[in-house]
């Protein structure tokens, strides 16, 4: 799902853990500064910066762990 709304992130982080997404992938200019992504899953405590030259290939495999 792609949230582009003009809202708040917290706004938005709350839609979604209402609608239940397992996993969060956050595009921001502050992480893309860096070539990095953030990603969070639905029960992880805090969210991570994976590079994105790894981005894929984590969250596919974190796909799959649920499957």
């Amino acid at each position: 799902m792609l949230d582009d709304r003009e809202e708040r992130p917290g706004v938005m982080f709350s839609d979604q853990e209402l609608i239940g997404i397992p996993h969060r992938v956050v595009v921001g200019e502050r992480s893309l500064r860096e070539y990095k992504l953030e990603y969070q899953g639905r029960r992880d405590e805090c969210s991570r910066l994976l590079p994105l030259t790894e981005a894929l290939a984590f969250i596919a495999g974190m796909i799959n762990q649920q499957q």
